[in-house]
């Protein structure tokens, strides 16, 4: 009898295809990182009062994009720990040594990216490992797409801003001072900022 006959449950629906972005698609290609027109830096609260920012002067990148599949878009990112500049020699001295980067022993720390997701049609969200120090762990950051062009050269540009938060601590860079009236002298909190210009190869 139909009132005993199980009811076979539809099918979902197949989801809906977007279509690509041609604005994006065009930007499909493998890319180098411009350190001339880049810049790679960091913010640390010092003393519980104020700020120190600085930077990394030598490093190099590669992008591939995907404009028709962002999500298999891939970036890599080598940076010298030596060149940490924040404007003062001796402190430049302190976080090359081993209480922070211990650039001798430890002369690279890198990024690999294992995933890119696309939030809106500029906002992207790259995951991917960290490593400082032969210590590797995950990070996320979040890039907004500044524009793509063409410059007087006649190369592809493709730009890019971000940034993100780590924990220091979880990089092994525990060095420490502790305040007389409380605190310490630097945060384990660290900001990243990323403003990456990157030039399309030649095919």
């Amino acid at each position: 009898m139909a009132l005993f006959t199980r009811k076979r449950a539809a099918a979902p629906a197949a989801p809906a295809l977007v279509a690509a972005d041609p604005a994006l698609t065009a930007l499909t290609g493998d890319y180098t990182i411009d350190p001339a027109h880049s810049s790679i830096g960091f913010a640390v609260r010092h003393a519980m009062v104020t700020n120190v920012r600085g930077s990394f002067g030598a490093y190099e990148g590669r992008l591939r994009l995907d404009g028709s599949r962002p999500g298999d878009s891939t970036a890599a990112l080598e940076i010298r720990t030596e060149s940490v500049d924040t404007g003062i020699g001796d402190r430049d001295a302190h976080l090359r040594g081993g209480d922070f980067f211990d650039a001798e022993t430890f002369p690279l720390m890198t990024f690999g990216s294992t995933a890119v997701e696309q939030l809106t049609a500029d906002r992207f969200r790259v995951t991917g490992n960290l490593t400082i120090k032969d210590v590797t762990r995950p990070l996320t950051l979040d890039l907004e797409l500044q524009g793509a062009a063409t410059d007087v050269y006649g190369s592809e540009r493709v730009g890019f801003e971000g940034s993100t938060e780590i924990l220091r601590s979880e990089w092994g860079l525990t060095w420490n001072a502790a305040l007389e009236a409380g605190g310490v002298m630097v945060s384990d909190k660290v900001k990243l900022t990323f403003d990456i210009s990157a030039v399309k190869n030649a095919a």
